[in-house]
C-alpha cells in the first residue's frame, strides 16, 4: 500500500454510480457481421484525424488553459499587498484541505473528524480544483494499490511529466483501471453531497469566493479572480503534482527501495509536508507524513491541532516498533550491497585443500603462510609489511597462527581483513576445525550467517585467522 497527494481534475461519471469499485468480468457481445467491435481510443494510434480525442479537454481547460490564460493576465493586474497576502492565505487553506483532508483523512482514514471539520475540508479542498472527494480519493486508492505498475494513474515509470501532469491530459480506458473499496466514501454524506455538486463547488470556491472576498473586503475584485483565484490556483496544482512526480524522483528510501517513493525536504516544503513519501507509502494509514520533529509537516502539526480544540479525534500512527523495523532492514539491505561490492578474498569453502607437507614444499617457491589452517600468499606483500621484512619471513613455510595473534603481534582487523584477500588454500584438517569455531562465534552475535547478496558475513573480530587467544605453534613449540 501507499500513499500520496493525486491530483486531477473531475471525469467522474465512471465513478457515480458505483458504490464500490470491483473487477467486474464482462464477456464481450459477439461481433455482428453488420458492425465492427467498439474499440476505446486508447487503444488506436495518434493520427491527424484523431488526436484530439485523445484529449482530456475538461482537465486541459481546468489544469492548462485556465492558468496560463490567468497567469498571463496576471503581468498585467497590480498586485497590492492585501490581495497578495490573502492569496497567500487563500493557498494555504485550499493545500492545506487536499493534504489534510482528501488525502489524509479521506484517502487514507488516518484519523477522524467533526463535522465542521469535513464542511471545511470539503469547502476549501474543493477550491483547490483537483476533483470531488469522491473521485480523488477512489484514484489515490488505486495509486496505492498498483503503485508504478501500468493501473497505477499517475506512473511515474511512464517518465516524470506524465506522473506530473501528463496522465491528466489524455483519456483514460477505464476498462484498464485499477479497481479498490470506496464503500465508506459512497456513505459519507458531506463526501455524496461535495461529489454531486462538484461543479458549483469548483466555481464557488475556486474563483467567486476568493474573488468576493478581495472585492469586498478592499476593492480589488479583478486581483482577487487573478491572484487568489487563478495564480493560487495554479501554484496550488503544481505543489499538488510533485507529489506525484517528485516525490517518486528525488531523494532517500530509507524505509524501502523496492518502489519509487522517496523522502526528500524539498518536496515536503512545497507539498505541505507530503514529501516524505517513502515513509506514507510503507504506513499509508498514519496520520504523520514526518516522523522526527524537525522535519516540515504542517499538516500533521494542523491534525495534531485541530485533534487538542476537539474537531479530530482516532489518530492513528504506527508502532514505533514496526517503524524502526523497516529503518533496520532497508539500512541492513544497503549494507549488504556495499558489502557484495568489496574483496573478501575467496571464499574458505572454495579454496583448494593442501597437504601440510606440499604447503611447506610450495613455501620453497613463493611467501606462504598458514594462519588457523588457512594458506595465504604473501609474496607481494613483504616488502610493504609494516613490521618489517624480517617479521613477515619468519613465518614463511610455518603455522604463523600464534604469531600473527598476539604471540609476536596481536594484528589490527584490518590486517585481517587485508590477509584474508591473500588467500590460496586450507590445510587438511585445519580448515574444518577453524571454520567451526569460527561458525560458533558468529552464532552468538547473529543467527545471520549470509546477507541478502547470498554472500557470507565477515564481521569485525570473527574473520577466520582471527584466534581469541593466542595459541602455540607446532613450530614455536
Amino acid at each position: 500500500m501507499v500513499a500520496e497527494t493525486s491530483s486531477s481534475q473531475p471525469d467522474q461519471t465512471d465513478l457515480r454510480q458505483r458504490s464500490v469499485a470491483v473487477p467486474v468480468a464482462e464477456s464481450p457481445a459477439p461481433a455482428s457481421p453488420a458492425h465492427k467491435p467498439y474499440v476505446h481510443i486508447t487503444e488506436k494510434p495518434f493520427t491527424l484525424q484523431n488526436w484530439h480525442q485523445h484529449i482530456n479537454w475538461l482537465n486541459v481547460t481546468l489544469i492548462i488553459v485556465i492558468p496560463v490564460v490567468g497567469c498571463t493576465w496576471a503581468v498585467f493586474t497590480p498586485l497590492c499587498r492585501k490581495t497578495a497576502l490573502w492569496a497567500f492565505l487563500y493557498y494555504y487553506m485550499t493545500g492545506i484541505s487536499i493534504t489534510g483532508g482528501y488525502h489524509r483523512l479521506w484517502a487514507h482514514r488516518a484519523y477522524s473528524a467533526r463535522l465542521p471539520l469535513k464542511i471545511f475540508f470539503a469547502a476549501f479542498g474543493g477550491g483547490a480544483v483537483e476533483g470531488s472527494i469522491r473521485w480523488w480519493s477512489a484514484g489515490h486508492r488505486v495509486h496505492h494499490r498498483y503503485t508504478d505498475t501500468d493501473r497505477d494513474p499517475y506512473n511515474v515509470r511512464r517518465g516524470l511529466l506524465y506522473s506530473h501532469i501528463g496522465w491528466m491530459v489524455f483519456v483514460k480506458n477505464p476498462k484498464k483501471a485499477g479497481r479498490v473499496d470506496i464503500s465508506d466514501l459512497n456513505t459519507d454524506p458531506i463526501v455524496k453531497w461535495q461529489h454531486r455538486n462538484y461543479v458549483l463547488v469548483l466555481a464557488v470556491m475556486g474563483f467567486l469566493f476568493p474573488m468576493a472576498v478581495a472585492g469586498l473586503g478592499w476593492g480589488d475584485w479583478k486581483g482577487g479572480l487573478i491572484w487568489a483565484g487563478v495564480v493560487r490556483l495554479t501554484v496550488v496544482h503544481h505543489a499538488t503534482f510533485c507529489v506525484n512526480s517528485l516525490a517518486h524522483w528525488i531523494g532517500d528510501q530509507p524505509f524501502d527501495d523496492r518502489r519509487s517513493p522517496r523522502d526528500h525536504v524539498l518536496t515536503a516544503l512545497v507539498t505541505f509536508g507530503e514529501g516524505y513519501h517513502n515513509f506514507h507509502h510503507e504506513f499509508p494509514s498514519d496520520y504523520r507524513n514526518a516522523i522526527k520533529w524537525y522535519q516540515y509537516d504542517p499538516t500533521k502539526w494542523l491534525i495534531w491541532i485541530f485533534k487538542k480544540v476537539g474537531l479530530a479525534s482516532d489518530l492513528q500512527t504506527f508502532s514505533q516498533n514496526a517503524i524502526e523495523q523497516g529503518i533496520v532492514q532497508q539500512r541492513q539491505k544497503k549494507l549488504d550491497k556495499w558489502r557484495s561490492r568489496l574483496n573478501w578474498g575467496v571464499p574458505l569453502e572454495l579454496l583448494p585443500v593442501m597437504e601440510f607437507e606440499d604447503f611447506q614444499a610450495q613455501s620453497k617457491e613463493r611467501a606462504l603462510v598458514l594462519i588457523a589452517g588457512v594458506v595465504h600468499d604473501v609474496t607481494n606483500f613483504i616488502e610493504g609489511h609494516p613490521g618489517g621484512k624480517a617479521l613477515i619471513q619468519s613465518g614463511i613455510g610455518k603455522d604463523a597462527t600464534a604469531i600473527f595473534n598476539g604471540g609476536v603481534y596481536d594484528h589490527s582487523n584490518a590486517a585481517h581483513n587485508l590477509l584474508s584477500t591473500m588467500r590460496v588454500g586450507v590445510i587438511r584438517g585445519g580448515m574444518e576445525v577453524e571454520v567451526w569455531k569460527m561458525a560458533q562465534r558468529e552464532n552468538k552475535d547473529s543467527t545471520i550467517k549470509l546477507d541478502s547478496e547470498k554472500n557470507s558475513i565477515v564481521r569485525a573480530g570473527s574473520q577466520a585467522t582471527r584466534i581469541s587467544a593466542p595459541v602455540m605453534s607446532a613450530d614455536a613449540a
